[in-house]
């Protein structure tokens, strides 16, 4: 399965990002396999409004199933969940350390957004 991952760098070693639409980079992660994609969120993390929405589609357009997070903003939110993601907020840690989180069925899945808009 293909979940998203927010994270301040490009590796499964660095920290999470508890932004979603302005988190630095959006990893894609394999959880068989551990291959990912790293995509470098910074037109995102700038953008005067939309950051959200604009993050939800690369989430969407990467086929992942599962956003793993810290917060996630009402518009996102929506976004994701109209594309059938789930979303796991308050997360923290390494991002490998978050992955196997949910490998092994150790996060609760919001049913709202966790943030209200633009921070």
């Amino acid at each position: 399965m293909k979940v998203a991952v927010t994270s301040q760098g490009d590796t499964l070693d660095s920290q999470l990002d508890p932004r979603f639409g302005r988190a630095a980079y959006i990893l894609i992660v394999d959880t068989e396999t551990l291959e990912f994609e790293a995509f470098d969120n910074n037109e995102n993390k700038n953008a005067f409004k939309g950051a959200g929405t604009q993050a939800a589609a690369i989430v969407n357009e990467k086929e992942a199933k599962v956003l793993l997070t810290g917060f996630c903003g009402p518009n996102a939110f929506t976004t994701l969940e109209a594309a059938g993601v789930k979303v796991a907020n308050d997360q923290s840690g390494r991002i490998i350390d978050v992955v196997q989180k949910f490998k092994q069925g150790n996060v609760v899945f919001a049913d709202n957004a966790n943030k209200d808009g633009h921070w």
